[in-house]
């Protein structure tokens, strides 16, 4: 049986995100994208999406969508069949880093969210090009939509994130690790770092792509996608 895919977005993103994804693999099995805004804990993120999912299904998460579905393989690891983990970090924030995140909070409360979100995603987070204007219109656009609140929960509980590294090395799933070649966010680095703890794990880098492969390059995205989900599963 074709099990279902389900996707989860990043930080301030929606459906659209992945919307040449959807549109292409749908034709081939269900696809749900669910939601990582109904929290302010991403372990409470993580139990609300889990309520709504399929008993056994396919997980790839973007960005903070990897950082939930980490929490959900913690979770309910036989319920996944297979893993992607794209644009991700596998650790807690540090400090400092958490820190950094309070006078972004204040603003985005302030009414400053769209100046936030150009400060945050900036053009050098994307692979050179063109494109990069069009990527980010579509990135605030989705961020304008959500609203300064889905920001500060989703701050506050990427502040108090845990460390995953021991879901990751405890995993027996098969795991494709992607990311672009010019992510300044989440470098590559970090992602051959996931890989190697993991004991079923692949590693791509999109040469083409930096920190949003799914608007940047989707034709390509969709492919490693789809041979993702062609290869053997973990069997229930």
């Amino acid at each position: 049986m074709t099990e279902p895919l389900v996707l989860l977005p990043g930080m301030m993103c929606d459906a659209r995100v992945f919307g040449a994804q959807v549109t292409t693999l749908s034709r081939e099995r269900a696809v749900m994208v669910a939601p990582i805004t109904l929290g302010e804990r991403v372990e409470e993120i993580a139990s609300n999406i889990i309520d709504q999912l399929p008993h056994r299904f396919a997980l790839a998460g973007f960005s903070m969508g990897g950082i939930v579905a980490m929490e959900v393989l913690r979770r309910v690891p036989d319920r996944i069949s297979r893993l992607c983990l794209m644009d991700t970090n596998p650790l807690a924030e540090t400090p400092s880093e958490a820190a950094a995140r309070e006078p972004l909070i204040v603003r985005a409360r302030a009414g400053y969210l769209e100046d936030v979100m150009q400060e945050s995603m900036h053009p050098d987070i994307l692979a050179p090009g063109a494109h990069r204007r069009g990527v980010l219109d579509k990135v605030y656009q989705m961020a304008r939509d959500m609203g300064p609140e889905v920001f500060v929960n989703q701050s506050r509980a990427l502040q108090r994130r845990r460390d995953q590294q021991g879901t990751l090395r405890k995993s027996q799933t098969p795991t494709l690790i992607l990311c672009g070649a010019h992510d300044r966010l989440t470098p590559v680095k970090r992602h051959s770092f996931m890989a190697e703890l993991m004991p079923h794990a692949d590693l791509a880098v999109m040469e083409n792509a930096g920190h949003f492969p799914p608007l940047e390059c989707p034709d390509e995205l969709t492919k490693i996608l789809r041979d993702w989900l062609a290869r053997p599963s973990r069997a229930a």
